[in-house]
């Protein structure tokens, strides 16, 4: 007899819509139907997990068109080892040391305007960050100037939360360039564009990380670097199932086919049709609030928003808590709905529609109206 299980219910736990984006703290992605078969099949098999990564990321650079790739555990599984291979660069005696760099150039140049809330993964690895610029800015010349004979590599951020006033990925790969030193960019939640998986790399980066779950919709476990094929290797030999310091990164082999499925099914979507979904979607639950006095209300896509948002903004006639409470009001009540509210440099609201599921986009609406309407 086949047993079934209610997960939520024996945990004691309240579902929540998730309207906020593939956020790992309220749960990441919604896997495609697809993906998970691929997991259930692959569960069946055994494998040699070194063969399967290797064929795993020739099968990626192969379907994006890059010269290299590997998986990862998540996109900050990436960051480990990209700091790990700028360190080791490929030397296994290095590599088994690792974190103890005594002796080992082990420095990660980064301009101040890109620090972030997970640049800590860098330093697992035995790194040491060198901040370079001010929180409005950077200029080429200093970071040529702070490079020197400790230096292992160029930190970059591509994120709508970066500075502004940074020095741009031209410059900052030549400087590499010039240097003899890898670019190690975080990319993680920059998908889509599907163009990006090869902008970076085009560019002259070196090591691209980017996230398996989000909007590529594979388990939210997982990631996958792109680069350079030495960079890539130097990446590979490094990380799990090998005893070096990314060994608790372990990423299963069903978690490895999942994730080849869903980037696959992630190419073979139309980005003009997905974002005219999406928008349509966000432009139904503007519809249902614009009017209300003390908010503004849009849909927006561009750099900052991968996918279309409902944007809400609040205005001199608003009367009401700010966007950061209203999130955690929606959150309090029921059912619990989970939107974008709490980023630096913005009071408001983002509804993101990746994860909504049937009626969700109803519920969702109502839901934010009626709380908006008790405050104006």
């Amino acid at each position: 007899m086949e047993t079934k299980y209610n997960m939520l219910s024996d945990l004691g736990l309240e579902p929540i819509i998730q309207a906020g984006g593939p956020t790992t703290m309220y749960s990441g992605t919604r896997p495609r139907t697809e993906v998970l078969e691929a997991m259930r099949e692959m569960s069946e098999s055994f494998v040699r997990m070194d063969e399967l990564l290797l064929s795993a990321g020739e099968k990626i650079a192969e379907m994006l068109g890059v010269e290299a790739a590997t998986i990862t555990s998540g996109a900050s599984g990436g960051l480990v080892l990209q700091a790990g291979a700028a360190i080791s660069k490929g030397d296994n005696v290095i590599i088994s040391k690792l974190p103890d760099t005594k002796g080992v150039p082990c420095e990660l140049i980064i301009q101040k305007s890109h620090r972030f809330s997970y640049d800590s993964l860098y330093l697992v690895p035995g790194s040491k960050l060198i901040e370079v610029g001010e929180k409005d800015g950077c200029t080429v010349e200093q970071i040529q100037d702070s490079i020197n004979s400790q230096t292992a590599g160029i930190i970059h951020l591509e994120s709508p939360f970066k500075g502004a006033g940074c020095v741009n990925l031209d410059d900052l790969t030549s400087i590499a360039e010039r240097n003899g030193l890898p670019v190690l960019v975080d990319a993680a939640s920059m998908l889509p564009p599907r163009s990006n998986l090869t902008k970076f790399t085009n560019l002259g980066c070196d090591l691209v990380s980017f996230s398996g779950g989000k909007a590529v919709r594979g388990p939210q476990s997982t990631g996958f670097l792109v680069g350079k094929k030495d960079w890539i290797e130097y990446c590979r030999i490094l990380n799990a199932p090998y005893p070096t310091v990314a060994r608790a990164q372990k990423v299963s082999k069903e978690e490895i086919a999942g994730l080849l499925v869903a980037l696959e099914l992630f190419l073979k979507t139309d980005e003009k049709d997905e974002i005219e979904f999406y928008g349509s979607q966000m432009k139904f639950l503007v519809d249902q609030i614009v009017e209300i006095p003390g908010i503004d209300a849009k849909v927006i896509h561009n750099r900052d928003h991968y996918i279309p948002h409902a944007v809400i903004e609040f205005n001199s006639d608003w009367n009401g808590p700010t966007g950061c409470r209203l999130g955690e009001l929606l959150l309090e009540g029921k059912p619990r709905i989970y939107l974008m509210h709490t980023y630096p440099g913005f009071d408001g609201i983002w509804v993101d529609p990746l994860n909504l599921q049937t009626g969700d986009l109803e519920i969702v609406s109502e839901e934010l109206r009626k709380l908006l309407i008790s405050f104006s």
